[in-house]
């Protein structure tokens, strides 16, 4: 194994935790309303999604063990937060993706140019 194609498995498999968990409508949907950038709590997240807040807050559990997000407590409400960074890691192991398949199309291009010499 290439030291280039070791890096993307270690990335990949360092980032599918992520790509699992955003693997869920609902989830997905939470990460786009905290990709504000604002913090906010269960009953803000709720609002508007005909989901529970129970079933919001297994969603948010599952994003937090995938590191998504973050949570504090701000008195007696607990606000989350997305974790850009666990995102950006994402972001950046579907670059390695791109760029392999990138490298594999143009060589798979350049033999069929060359009548598969």
């Amino acid at each position: 194994m290439s030291s280039a194609s070791g890096a993307l498995v270690r990335q990949v498999r360092a980032t599918a935790p992520v790509f699992a968990a955003l693997g869920d409508e609902t989830r997905l949907r939470i990460v786009g309303r905290l990709a504000t950038g604002e913090p906010m709590s269960i009953a803000t997240l709720t609002v508007g999604t005909g989901v529970t807040r129970q079933a919001v807050t297994k969603h948010l559990g599952v994003l937090d063990a995938a590191g998504v997000v973050t949570s504090e407590w701000r008195g007696r409400e607990r606000l989350w937060a997305l974790n850009a960074e666990s995102i950006e890691a994402a972001r950046r192991s579907l670059d390695l993706i791109a760029a392999q398949w990138d490298t594999a199309l143009a060589r798979l291009k350049t033999f069929v140019e060359d009548g598969g010499r």
